[in-house]
């Protein structure tokens, strides 16, 4: 057979160098709702045991809300289970150009189109708005998806310095001889939690004559006094060309994406993206639910306020309790540990501890930038964030961590 016992073994070792590193990533099954509180299957066959959440995307705490479900269920009695087509042949319901509209007027922005994942958003908008004779000049510390999509367009590709605006600003001196040029860039990024400074980024994009496409997934619904993202936390609402975003962290956790923006851009993604064109449309029930909590977070700033109140008493209980964080008040608040072993090991302790977080090493982060990324949520209470922080001290506490700065875990753990 192809797949010989010699070719077996190969892998199988790959596998066991992994294991012998300390990286190894235990599967882990959920067996309830996704909330603060979940019910976890970890190891493997172990007996389930309830733990506190601190690494979902589950934001606004929406994943489970009874209105949202009930909405979700609505949705499949009326309309039924899937579209069985795509969009521009018999995929489109009229619920779909509800959700469209709706999300235009939360982002402000003039249309949106749907898309299966924000993924499949990026995939698709770069070959079909850009050309050879355009560039794309991208923050270097982009989402891994927004790379994906803008290595499938023809337009040359040109990176700036992660937030870096003088370095942009060469960039975009340099690329003054294209059609257009495209400024792209996460609006929070995710590993992280830094915000892109958009006020500065459109100013140069008017200086420069540029257009500004932002990945705003981990944004959308919370970031900004009413949660429409980033644009909003720097007031350049009217200045962002396109929106990218997903359905499946803040608003509502399931899943589903879409591209927002200029009219004639969102109408080229209509006519050409390849995921929009190629994809089942997303499903009824999503389409639905996502509605309600469009209508949830457009009505009530109440989850948005109780999220940054989070994040804040987080991030200042965990540095009071002498362990280094990185980011800048956002919900995602890496907890810096710089060796990929110590972070994995230290996951498992806490998960003993009933805090359910996970080691992000590299790949998913550079080499020597190894941490446990904590993420809030709106359903975590001060009970829970105490919690969680003193599970942190305590296991911190355990690894000699305490009150070290980077030069000191890395002197003691290696990177």
């Amino acid at each position: 057979m192809a797949y010989s016992n010699k070719t077996r073994d190969l892998f199988a070792a790959d596998i066991e160098e992994i294991k012998s590193k300390g990286l190894y990533k235990e599967k882990r099954f959920i067996c309830s709702p996704q909330d603060a509180s979940i019910l976890v299957e970890y190891p493997e066959g172990a007996e389930k045991k309830q733990v506190l959440n601190f690494c979902a995307n589950n934001y606004l705490g929406l994943s489970s809300h009874p209105d949202v479900v009930e909405a979700a269920h609505e949705g499949l009695r009326e309309r039924g289970y899937g579209m069985s087509s795509v969009r521009f042949i018999c995929g489109t319901q009229d619920i779909h150009r509800t959700l469209q509209d709706k999300v235009s007027k939360f982002l402000g922005m003039e249309e949106t189109l749907l898309f299966p994942s924000c993924m499949d958003a990026n995939a698709g908008v770069f070959e079909a708005v850009l050309g050879a004779e355009d560039v794309i000049i991208a923050d270097r510390l982009i989402h891994a998806s927004l790379v994906d999509g803008i290595r499938l367009c023809s337009a040359e590709y040109d990176t700036f310095k992660h937030m870096n605006m003088k370095h942009l600003r060469k960039k975009l001196e340099l690329h003054q001889d294209k059609r257009t040029r495209m400024i792209v860039t996460d609006g929070v990024f995710s590993m992280d939690g830094d915000l892109m400074p958009l006020d500065e980024v459109c100013a140069l994009a008017e200086e420069y004559d540029a257009m500004v496409l932002v990945d705003d997934s981990h944004a959308s619904g919370f970031i900004g006094k009413t949660g429409r993202g980033v644009h909003e936390h720097f007031d350049v609402m009217d200045k962002v060309d396109l929106i990218t975003t997903t359905f499946g962290k803040g608003l509502g956790g399931a899943s589903g994406g879409c591209v927002s923006g200029r009219a004639e851009l969102i109408e080229l993604c209509r006519q050409k993206a390849r995921p929009y064109l190629f994809s089942n449309s997303l499903a009824p029930a999503i389409v639905n639910a996502t509605i309600k909590v469009i209508d949830l977070v457009s009505a009530s700033t109440e989850r948005r306020d109780t999220l940054e109140w989070n994040a804040q008493y987080f991030r200042e209980q965990i540095v009071a309790a002498g362990l280094q964080v990185g980011g800048q008040g956002t919900p995602i608040v890496p907890v810096m540990l710089y060796n990929a072993k110590l972070a994995n090991d230290m996951a498992s302790d806490m998960y003993a501890e009933g805090i359910y977080v996970i080691g992000f090493f590299f790949p998913v982060v550079p080499a020597g930038a190894a941490r446990i990324r904590v993420q809030l949520s709106a359903a975590h209470t001060k009970e829970h964030i105490d919690k969680a922080v003193a599970a942190f001290a305590k296991i911190g506490e355990k690894y000699g961590i305490i009150g070290l700065d980077k030069k000191g875990i890395i002197a003691k753990y290696g990177m």
